[in-house]
């Protein structure tokens, strides 16, 4: 792969945080905080359809009714090559999975690659397909925001002037939303900046795409929608670059994250830094992230509500300097990860009402973090060591409960190890991701077997008490301290997580 045609996919990966998982989860009232039960699931591998990876491009997204969608290799080489618009050199179809099968959405006409990002309760699938043209200023083939409708109709949405576009998530309205090139030559070749001409951040409903405007800079992106069509993302504050290095880059300006409401984007601000991320937006109109504290040296997870005073609200960290946060649900439940005290280790935490819980890791793992979570606060993410196998253990995760490895639920006889548990919906279903002994990797969808499903073939009981950790509740934070400094727990973010979760990551 050309610098050109690397710089624009691992860049768009980084911007859209992935954080998450990009699926907003829905939430009931109030979330029950009950004592687990024993667990038993049955774990499917989804495989491929027909090359040798159908996770690490685009990491499966599941909605409520146990759907999934993501990028899957077919055994065709990229024609491409060595311009590949996927890492590894296969060509990679759009699916969605349903009862255990990969079914091919396939491209738009003429395009050899496609992946899904978002996918809502209706079976509509938003993310981007390659359409048989060559940008003409990037020299790689253009890749264009797309929607597969349930009937697998697949649907071009356009951009806004300019070559590119892509799209990041889609409610069930049918909104969806992203980021889309206009014509206006873009001078910040930054996180933002990838196309040649200027970043939009938009909304595309019933044929018709958008623009969103700006926080006062040439470029904005879109991530999150909610159920009642608020959108969040991330804007350029001004058109004047700052020489501060930090997580958004270098020679480029300020960067807030932002709310649209009712045809209003909304500044969230800072906490006192130039660079910050959106990792979530639920149906109350809360917003999640992470922003760099004064300086730049460090950066904390925050939450942002309209209701409280001040509206960005600082979660602060599990006694280290650096933390973000990576999910939320509609009753204000984040979880994340966080450096611990030495800020040699990171940890996935849970918090709520003020409170943030370090969930520890599995057994002697160092890092751990949590990508996803559902209406009853149920949290999944990886484990793994920070210096060495980043992603070792997907993980489960209970209130009230302790972290489970999801290698617990592999079946007698399978090579795969389960590095990752992507996102999990209201059911307690799983979209994960799992690695053969060669290094391949599958999608995979963790099953409960609850009354529906019943004990049937496949299913195993969690290992309950062998991954058990204790729990270390932390109180109040109460500021950021003035000696903060940057240290090495940046680099052992960037490192142990993949760019598809955690903006400033790279992949595998």
């Amino acid at each position: 792969m050309n610098k050109s045609a690397e710089f624009r996919r691992v860049n768009w990966l980084a911007v859209l945080c992935l954080s998450l998982p990009w699926l907003v989860v829905q939430a009931a009232s109030q979330t029950p905080h009950l004592t687990p039960t024993h667990l038993r699931y049955k774990l499917i591998d989804l495989g491929t359809i027909g090359g040798p990876n159908s996770s690490e491009f685009a990491s499966p997204i599941i909605n409520s009714r146990g759907e999934i969608t993501g990028g899957a290799d077919t055994a065709e080489a990229d024609p491409n090559a060595p311009n590949c618009y996927n890492p590894d050199c296969f060509v990679t179809h759009t699916y969605r999975s349903g009862n255990g099968v990969l079914v091919d959405l396939g491209t738009l006409a003429g395009g050899f690659g496609s992946e899904g990002n978002g996918i809502n309760d209706k079976g509509q699938i938003a993310g981007q397909s390659l359409n048989g043209q060559i940008d003409p200023l990037l020299g790689v083939p253009e890749g264009i925001a797309a929607l597969w409708q349930a009937d697998g109709q697949i649907v071009d949405l356009g951009t806004l002037g300019g070559n590119e576009s892509l799209a990041a998530t889609i409610n069930n309205r049918g909104q969806i939303v992203g980021g889309a090139a206009n014509s206006v030559p873009d001078i910040f070749p930054g996180p933002l900046g990838f196309w040649g001409t200027r970043t939009r951040a938009f909304l595309w409903e019933k044929g018709v795409m958008t623009d969103l405007g700006d926080l006062g800079g040439p470029d904005a992106f879109a991530i999150f929608v909610s159920e009642r069509g608020d959108i969040a993302g991330v804007s350029y504050t001004s058109a004047i670059p700052d020489p501060t290095q930090t997580d958004c880059g270098q020679n480029i300006p300020p960067q807030d994250p932002f709310l649209w409401e009712s045809g209003k984007m909304i500044d969230l601000g800072s906490l006192g830094g130039i660079c910050g991320f959106v990792n979530g937006l639920n149906n109350s109109g809360q917003v999640i992230g992470q922003s760099d504290l004064v300086g730049d040296l460090t950066a904390h997870p925050f939450l942002w509500d309209l209701k409280t005073t001040p509206h960005l609200q600082d979660l602060g960290t599990l006694g280290g300097s650096f933390g973000f946060a990576t999910a939320l649900n509609d009753v204000g439940e984040v979880a994340g990860g966080a450096n611990t005290q030495d800020d040699q280790e990171l940890h996935a935490f849970f918090w709520r009402k003020g409170v943030m819980t370090d969930l520890g890791t599995i057994g002697d793992d160092t890092c751990s973090v949590v990508h996803s979570m559902n209406a009853r606060g149920e949290v999944s993410g990886t484990s793994g060591d920070c210096a060495g196998e980043f992603e070792r253990h997907g993980f489960l995760w209970q209130p009230g409960g302790s972290m489970i490895d999801l290698n617990d639920f592999v079946p007698p006889g399978s090579e795969l190890t389960v590095t990752d548990g992507e996102t999990i919906n209201d059911g307690g279903e799983i979209a994960g991701t799992g690695m053969l002994p060669n290094g391949d990797f599958h999608a995979i969808v963790l099953i409960p077997c609850n009354v529906e499903h019943g004990d049937s073939a496949g299913c195993q009981d969690s290992g309950q008490g062998l991954n058990t950790v204790q729990l270390r509740p932390v109180q109040k934070f109460t500021g950021a301290g003035s000696d903060a400094r940057k240290l090495s727990t940046r680099e052992l973010v960037s490192r142990f997580l993949s760019g598809r979760h955690i903006p400033g990551g790279r992949r595998h």
